[in-house]
C-alpha cells in the first residue's frame, strides 16, 4: 500500500482540496499541520525544499502544491466520453453558483476546475457579502462547495486544455487527457496572480515568494516579510501578516488604492513599514530567499533582509486556451453582453474572467446565476424531442 502524507496548514485552501481529492478517491493519508508543528515544518522543508504548502509525499515521491494532474495520474479514475447539458469551467463563486442553478433546473451538469473557491479562497476576511458581518474566504467558499456537492453535479479537479465546437456540441479536453462533451458551456475560470517580473523569481516560488498568504503565512511566524501591492487585498495581507511576522515591509509601486477601513488599520500597525512609489529590482538568497532590493521613484535603492515576500499586484485572466475561439478584449477577458452571452452561441461566461467591470464575489455569484439561466434556455431550445 502507498504511504501518503499531506503537510498542510489550517487555512490553506489548496491543502483542503488535496485532502478532499484523496478522500474522494478513497486514498488513506496522514495529515500534518506544519503551521502548528515547527519540527514537522522543518522536516517538510528538508524533504521538499519548499516553504509553501501543501506538500504531499507518496512513498518516496514528493509532490509540491495541489498538482491535480499528478494526483489524477496516481489516484484518479477519470471517465471519458461523458455527455452533459452544461459544462462549467471553474469552481469559484461564479462557477459554483452556476452549477447550483443548473442542477436545480435538472440539467446534467459537470464542473471542471483546478481548484475550488478561486480567488475568494485567499481572502483573510470578507466584510461586504450580504448576510455576513465578516467571513473568511475559505469559510464562504466551503459553504458554496457544500451546497454544490449536495446536488447532482459532477465536480472534477482538473484543468481545461482546449475547447472546440463539433456539430451541435462542444468538446472539452483536460490536462489529464479526459474528454467531455456538452451542449452548452459556462466559462467561470477566473484569474491567476500576476508575477513580480524580477530576475530569479521562479527560483524562489515556494522558497520565500508566496502568492497565497492564507496558505503559507503560518510558516513565517516570527520572521521578516514583505507584501507587494497597494490595493485592498495587499493591505489586508500586510495587516494579517503583522500579527504573525515580526516586521512587514509594504511595497507599493505607486500609491495606496485601498478602502479607508484598511488604510486606517494599516496606520495603527507599528511593525509595518510602507515604501510608496517603489518596486523590487533584485532578489537575494541561495536555496531560500534572504533579501530584496527596493528602488524608489528617485532611483534610490535599499536592501531589505527578510524571509518571505507575499505578492498581491493584480490578476491575469485564465483565457490562454480560448485565444481564437471566443472574442476577448485587450485585457484578455471574455467579452459578454448583459446576459452573459459571448461571441459563440451556447458559450456563456461569468465572474472575473469576463469583461464585466466590477470584480466582487457577490457580483460573480450573481453573474453565475444569470449565465446558468441563459444556458438552461439555450439547452431547452436545442434539445431533441426524444431527450
Amino acid at each position: 500500500m502507498q504511504q501518503v502524507t499531506v503537510y498542510s496548514t489550517k487555512n490553506c485552501p489548496y491543502c483542503r482540496m488535496t485532502k478532499a481529492f484523496l478522500d474522494k478517491n478513497n486514498v488513506p493519508y496522514t495529515n500534518i499541520d506544519v503551521g502548528e508543528d515547527a519540527e514537522a515544518a522543518k522536516k517538510m522543508v528538508a524533504l521538499s525544499g519548499q516553504r509553501g504548502v501543501p506538500v504531499i509525499t507518496v512513498n518516496d515521491e514528493v509532490i509540491v502544491g495541489f498538482d491535480s494532474q499528478r494526483l489524477n495520474a496516481l489516484f484518479g479514475d477519470a471517465e471519458k466520453g461523458q455527455q452533459y447539458d452544461v459544462l462549467i469551467v471553474g469552481a469559484g463563486p461564479a462557477g459554483l453558483t452556476a452549477g447550483m442553478y443548473c442542477a436545480r433546473k435538472m440539467l446534467k451538469t459537470a464542473i471542471i476546475s483546478e481548484n475550488i473557491g478561486g480567488q475568494a479562497m485567499e481572502s483573510w476576511a470578507i466584510e461586504n457579502y450580504m448576510g455576513y458581518r465578516m467571513v473568511t474566504g475559505e469559510d464562504l467558499m466551503k459553504m458554496f462547495e457544500e451546497q454544490a456537492r449536495s446536488l447532482n453535479i459532477r465536480l472534477e479537479l482538473d484543468g481545461v486544455k482546449g475547447i472546440v465546437s463539433e456539430q451541435e456540441n462542444f468538446i472539452v479536453k483536460t490536462t489529464t487527457g479526459a474528454t467531455f462533451t456538452a451542449t452548452s458551456i459556462i466559462l467561470a475560470q477566473g484569474k491567476r496572480p500576476r508575477k513580480l517580473d524580477v530576475l530569479g523569481e521562479e527560483r524562489y516560488i515556494g522558497r520565500g515568494i508566496s502568492i497565497c498568504s492564507t496558505c503559507d503565512g503560518p510558516l513565517f511566524k516570527g520572521k521578516k516579510v514583505a507584501v507587494v501591492g497597494g490595493g485592498n487585498s495587499a493591505l489586508q495581507t500586510a495587516i494579517e501578516m503583522s500579527r504573525i511576522a515580526t516586521s512587514v515591509s509594504l511595497i507599493v509601486r505607486s500609491n495606496i488604492r485601498a478602502d479607508e477601513a484598511y488604510t486606517r488599520m494599516l496606520a495603527e500597525k507599528s511593525n509595518i513599514t510602507v515604501h510608496l512609489k517603489s518596486r523590487i529590482t533584485a532578489l537575494f538568497g541561495d536555496k531560500f530567499l534572504t533579501g530584496i532590493m527596493v528602488q524608489d521613484s528617485q532611483g534610490k535603492e535599499q536592501r531589505i533582509d527578510l524571509d518571505g515576500v507575499f505578492v498581491d499586484i493584480g490578476w491575469i485572466p485564465n483565457t490562454d486556451f480560448l485565444e481564437g475561439f471566443v472574442e476577448l478584449n485587450d485585457r484578455k477577458e471574455v467579452i459578454t453582453d448583459q446576459n452573459c452571452h459571448t461571441s459563440v452561441p451556447g458559450l456563456f461566461a461569468a465572474g472575473d474572467v469576463t469583461s464585466v467591470k466590477s470584480k466582487q464575489i457577490i457580483i460573480a455569484a450573481g453573474e453565475g446565476a444569470k449565465a446558468a439561466l441563459e444556458a438552461h434556455d439555450y439547452v431547452m431550445r436545442n434539445r431533441k424531442p426524444d431527450t
